[in-house]
């Protein structure tokens, strides 16, 4: 099963708690608090379930059922972003959100690069016509 980008961040969030407890990371250099707030995290790791919910449910699906659940995210995880000042995702975390939709399609029976091949596209393109962040 692919990773969800928020239970990274969520290790990355205990691994910084412990550091700072134990003494061994400063308040200074510690930046995962800043960068994954509670609420980004759980309403990211929500949209993400709600997707995997929706792929799963396609019994046979086509392009066309397949692409309306990837817009579904990705239009959801924008309204994460921009719940968050449009900085909720930055670079690092785009790329792990696009490679956990690419995984979640391939897990599931989805040939990616054949869907977006016959949708005119690249593999690594299925997201941006809807995606903000």
């Amino acid at each position: 099963m692919a990773e969800k980008p928020s239970d990274l961040w969520r290790r990355q969030l205990t691994e910084e708690a412990a550091g700072l407890a134990a003494g061994t990371l400063t308040p200074e250099h510690a930046f995962a608090t800043q960068l994954f707030p509670d609420s980004l995290v759980v309403a990211t790791d929500e949209t993400l379930d709600s997707f995997e919910a929706g792929i799963r449910a396609l019994s046979t699906p086509s392009d066309d059922e397949i692409l309306a659940e990837v817009e579904r995210v990705v239009l959801a995880l924008n309204a994460v972003n921009e719940a968050h000042d449009g900085v909720g995702y930055e670079t690092g975390e785009r790329e792990l959100l696009c490679e956990y939709i690419d995984a979640t399609l391939t897990e599931n029976g989805v040939d990616v690069t054949a869907l977006a091949e016959r949708n005119g596209m690249d593999r690594y393109e299925i997201t941006d016509e809807w995606r903000e962040w």
